[in-house]
């Protein structure tokens, strides 16, 4: 399974000499599978620049899943070139909490005045498949949901192929359940042993009393359910669209102190654009 991060930043896209190394699209993974399927993760701006590779390579099949429908993780949507060739096409995964998720919400971002292009009006085959609410697949690639605590609901998900499993858990708050939501302890059940561990980390401690309900977590308890579920990697994600570089840095480096102040020796990173990982 090889995993690549087109967008990690939360909230809206940024730009500018601070934001350089994590870099600045919203949330959209690419993940290649052993059965050569590509599933992509979300719609953020970071599917536009995925949407050119994929063209440059010649690669016309995709499976796409969200986590939820809020704005930053489908504005990329629109951009995503695949979308208008006759050669493309596409297997849209409909989701659990929302059974008409992809056809409602994804054609209301493309009605003008919004966008020029209607959805109705694109070139590709859509295919639609039913939600699920418990493991499928795709190709060699188990995947299993499990609901985010987040306004409006949404899904989290574990990917598996050769034992080796990719928990992703993005717009997850830890310390508040939402309607639909589940607890701290079901995250760390669902997310023990991970060979790859990819979690909310939006706040500082100093800002989550001003951000509660938000649906977002502190890193540090972030950290805190890595280490406890025994993760072998832990990267933080949906970077704060006000954190720099370097606060990003500051942030990862408190956390491997952290690490090493409580005798683990979990790798840590903060999760940026055109990062990738093997497993």
């Amino acid at each position: 399974m090889y995993i690549k991060c087109w967008g990690s930043r939360g909230s809206i896209p940024v730009s500018g000499r601070d934001f350089i190394k994590y870099g600045g699209d919203t949330t959209c993974l690419e993940i290649r599978t052993k059965s050569d399927d590509i599933i992509i993760v979300d719609a953020g701006t970071g599917i536009r620049r995925l949407g050119n590779r994929l063209i440059q390579e010649n690669r016309h099949k995709y499976n796409i899943i969200f986590t939820h429908a809020h704005w930053d993780h489908l504005m990329g949507f629109p951009f995503f070139k695949p979308l208008y060739s006759e050669a493309a096409e596409f297997r849209m995964y409909r989701c659990p909490f929302h059974s008409e998720f992809v056809e409602n919400i994804l054609s209301r971002i493309m009605t003008p005045p919004s966008f020029p292009v209607r959805y109705s009006e694109i070139s590709a085959k859509m295919e639609y498949v039913g939600a699920f609410v418990e493991a499928f697949q795709i190709g060699s690639v188990t995947i299993t949901p499990i609901p985010i605590s987040h306004p409006n609901k949404g899904s989290g998900y574990k990917f598996t192929e050769n034992g080796k499993s990719f928990v992703f858990l993005t717009d997850n708050e830890l310390d508040f359940v939402h309607p639909g939501g589940l607890t701290y302890t079901d995250y760390l059940e669902f997310s023990a042993g991970a060979d790859l561990f990819i979690h909310d980390a939006e706040y500082i401690p100093e800002e989550y009393p001003s951000t509660i309900e938000w649906g977002h977590s502190v890193f540090t308890r972030t950290l805190d359910l890595a280490l406890e579920a025994g993760v072998k990697q832990f990267g933080l994600f949906h970077l704060n669209q006000e954190r720099t570089d370097r606060q990003v840095d500051d942030i990862v480096e408190t956390c491997r102190q952290t690490i090493a102040d409580r005798g683990h020796k979990l790798e840590c990173f903060a999760v940026g654009c055109d990062m990738t990982f093997s497993l």
